[in-house]
C-alpha cells in the first residue's frame, strides 16, 4: 500500500534505538524526511546513517535529552515544517511505588506528560494550517492493563492519553489526528530492565521470568519491533484521516478483554 506519505516531514523522539528506531525505519521506507532524536550521539548518528543507507532519503539527527526545551527547538527548527510527529521518551526504572519521592515522580511526570505535550504544543498549528498533520504518542500497554512497579510510567502516560485526547477532537476538522500507541512487551532494551525487575521482585532469574512473560502472551513470543514500525506508519498514513484520538493496543493479545 503507498501510504501516501512521500516527501512529508517526520519528527520521530528518542528514536536512535527501539521502538523510536523502528518508527523511523518505517517511514523512511513510506518515503518521509527523517528528523531523529537521541541521548547517545553515537548511536543516533549510525541509526541514521543505517536508515539513510538502505532508504536513500533525507535523514538529519537532533542529539539530546528530548526534554531539554533546547533540543526541542532544535529538532522543530531542523524539521522546518513537520508534518509528522512522533512522541517517545524513555520511561522510568521500574520500582515499587513507596520508593517514589517528591522529584522521582515530577521527573517522570515531565518526561512522559509534559514533555511531549510541549512538542505538541510547538508543531501542531503549523499543521492546522497545512490542513495535514499526524501525532503519534508512544505510551505503554501498562495504561491499560496497570503493571506493579511501573506505576509512575502508567500515570503519566495515562495523563498523556487525558490532556491529548480533547486537543484530538479540536484539530480533527483539519486533517490532524493524534493517536496513541501502546505496546506491550517488545524484543527491545527495555524489556530487560523489566524483565530484572520482574526476577527480582519474584526470587526467580531473569531467563525464567522471560520464559513467563512469553507465556503470559497468546502470541507466546515478545512483539518484534519492525511490527510495531509498521502501526506507527500507517496510523501516519494518508488513509488514516478519521482516526484520531484512538489508543492501539498492541501486546499480543495479553490485555484480556474485550475494550
Amino acid at each position: 500500500m503507498d501510504l501516501g506519505l512521500a516527501g512529508k516531514t517526520a519528527i520521530i523522539c528518542a528514536s536512535s534505538q527501539g521502538l523510536g528506531k523502528a518508527c523511523a525505519e518505517e517511514l523512511a521506507r513510506a518515503g518521509c524526511r527523517i528528523v531523529m532524536n537521541g541521548r547517545d550521539a553515537k548511536a543516533l548518528a549510525e541509526a541514521a546513517e543505517a536508515i539513510r543507507d538502505e532508504t536513500g532519503v533525507l535523514v538529519e539527527s537532533v542529539a539530546g535529552d528530548i526534554g531539554d526545551p533546547g533540543v526541542q527547538m532544535s529538532l522543530v527548527q531542523t524539521a522546518g515544517a513537520p508534518d509528522i510527529l512522533v512522541n517517545n521518551n524513555g520511561g522510568p526504572p521500574p520500582r515499587g511505588f513507596r520508593a517514589l519521592d517528591s522529584d522521582a515522580i515530577h521527573a517522570g511526570l515531565d518526561a512522559n506528560m509534559v514533555t511531549p505535550i510541549r512538542m505538541v504544543q510547538q508543531i501542531i498549528d503549523g499543521m492546522v494550517q497545512r490542513k495535514f498533520g499526524r501525532i503519534i504518542c508512544i505510551t505503554s500497554g501498562s495504561v491499560k492493563s496497570p503493571v506493579a512497579g511501573l506505576d509512575l510510567s502508567s500515570g503519566a502516560r495515562l495523563g498523556l492519553h487525558g490532556f491529548l485526547a480533547g486537543v484530538a477532537r479540536e484539530v480533527a476538522s483539519a486533517n490532524v489526528t493524534i493517536n496513541f500507541l501502546m505496546p506491550g512487551l517488545f524484543a527491545t532494551r527495555r524489556l530487560g530492565g523489566v524483565m530484572a525487575f520482574a526476577a527480582k521482585a519474584q526470587s526467580i532469574d531473569v531467563e525464567t521470568a522471560e520464559a513467563r512473560g512469553r507465556e503470559r502472551i497468546p502470541a507466546k513470543r515478545f512483539g518484534d519491533p519492525a511490527e510495531f514500525g509498521a502501526a506507527c506508519a500507517f496510523l501516519c498514513s494518508a488513509q488514516a484521516g478519521f482516526i484520531t484520538g484512538q489508543s492501539l493496543l498492541i501486546d499480543g493479545g495479553a490485555f484480556p478483554g474485550v475494550l
